[in-house]
């Protein structure tokens, strides 16, 4: 960036390449589906004439439009690079999300109209049809056990549940969905029409199944154990800070190679007896030196309650770099930072990046105290150093985002905010405000950035 002008730098180019390729994998997905249609089409499930067998084929499709869509939420959330280069781990994790209800209920659709309707052509009860596991064959049967183990998944899921569940516990359910998956594709294979009278059909679903599947199992489970050997991270030194947080600095060889820019996360696995199971995501607190990567911690349950006791030496598996929140995505001349709490971790890599080039910059730390602000120190040295306003709002919470003892708007701090990058990085609420501001300040939406972590990953 910093061989470029603030004259001559092109704003939005990054972005308008992630937004293209973001579209691009849309129109994918639909052209799949399509196909998917067409082959079911070709096979001539639509030339039923009688009402019940049109039913039936209205199940099939929707089995085909779930089966596609399942492998779509597979690919998402398989920590590719070139998925998470287009349209940001965020966004991935809520697409998954988005998809699998969608996904869920085609299938409940897709099996409710397949067991009755078959039902009423072998003159049984649609309770004897679901349980005669030997005239239906055992792919039957795994099918339907599969599709009891998505509706474990899907119920442990909705938010009255998992808020309540520790995140470990809702990952290692979570996981039953791969087994699901793994339970119902057989039938697809065996019982689908398509498959007997169109060979292309057959090699089609079975590209799609590899691609999504193997993504999967290439980023999720190889590369994981790849770089363990390769960088053989370790934790060099644990920093515990008066504000409770905790600084974590890690260290490998080679550490340039994962290209990591500041403002971006790694999910981390620390190896020792009582962490190695856990994966959690934390942002870089400073930008990467390629020696080293810091990491600060704030506790917040779980395993970040005790993150102060890991031992130096302990091996680390960090999955990543993720996320696009990162000055690559800039699209105005000028920025402002927001952050509260544990959110400044981010934004003060960023702010360790900018440059004279860069454009005037502002930064907005939100906090109960000045003690209890983490990196506070670190935030003014750098903020003087590079000449940038720094804003430290402290006290209780007032009205909108800011605080009682301080209130203020966006365009009270800044001016000029309309006309500025807005970085965004706090808790849910708190940052939805702050979106709310910078948005009635007339900044446009593509220049309010948001990394929004959630358990879908």
């Amino acid at each position: 960036m910093a061989a470029q002008t603030l004259e001559t730098r092109t704003w939005g180019s990054t972005r308008r390449r992630r937004v293209t390729w973001a579209w691009s994998l849309q129109v994918v997905v639909w052209l799949v589906v399509a196909t998917a249609l067409w082959f079911f089409a070709d096979s001539g499930a639509l030339a039923a004439e009688r009402g019940i067998d049109q039913l039936y084929a209205a199940g099939r499709a929707t089995g085909i439009v779930a089966a596609v869509l399942v492998m779509v939420q597979v690919l998402l959330i398989s920590r590719s690079p070139w998925i998470e280069r287009a349209v940001g781990h965020d966004n991935a994790a809520r697409w998954h999300t988005v998809l699998g209800k969608v996904a869920f209920v085609l299938i409940l659709v897709h099996a409710a109209l397949i067991t009755s309707i078959t039902a009423s052509y072998q003159g049984v009860s649609v309770l004897e049809q679901s349980t005669a596991f030997r005239e239906r064959g055992l792919h039957m049967l795994a099918a339907q056990v599969g599709v009891l183990l998505l509706t474990v998944v899907v119920v442990t899921s909705l938010a009255v549940v998992w808020k309540r569940w520790r995140y470990e516990r809702w990952h290692a359910v979570h996981l039953l969905v791969y087994a699901s998956i793994a339970l119902v594709v057989p039938h697809q294979f065996l019982e689908g029409t398509t498959f007997i009278v169109n060979d292309t059909a057959w090699w089609f679903w079975a590209v799609l199944y590899t691609l999504a599947f193997g993504s999967f199992v290439i980023f999720r489970l190889v590369r994981p154990v790849v770089r363990l050997w390769r960088y053989r991270m370790r934790v060099d030194q644990v920093i515990p800070h008066a504000d409770g947080s905790t600084t974590v600095v890690i260290a490998g060889r080679g550490l340039e190679r994962l290209r990591a820019r500041p403002g971006q996360f790694f999910l981390w696995r620390f190896l020792d007896r009582t962490r190695g199971r856990q994966a959690h995501p934390f942002s870089l607190s400073r930008a990467p030196d390629g020696s080293t990567l810091r990491i600060t911690v704030q506790d917040s349950g779980d395993m970040t309650h005790d993150i102060a006791g890991l031992a130096v030496g302990t091996r680390v598996v960090a999955e990543g770099p993720l996320g696009i929140f990162t000055a690559d995505d800039r699209t105005q001349p000028g920025v402002v930072w927001v952050a509260a709490g544990i959110g400044v971790t981010p934004v003060r890599a960023m702010l360790e990046e900018h440059g004279p080039d860069d454009g005037p910059a502002d930064m907005v730390v939100r906090a109960s105290s000045d003690t209890q602000a983490p990196l506070i120190e670190e935030i003014r040295a750098l903020s003087a150093d590079r000449d940038v306003n720094l804003h430290v709002l402290t006290g209780p919470r007032g009205e909108g985002w800011a605080s009682a003892d301080h209130p203020a708007t966006l365009t009270d701090l800044v001016p000029d905010a309309a006309a500025r990058d807005i970085y965004v990085c706090g808790p849910p609420a708190w940052s939805d405000a702050v979106e709310a501001d910078a948005r009635a300040a007339g900044c446009p939406a593509r220049s309010i950035h948001r990394e929004r972590f959630g358990w879908g990953t």
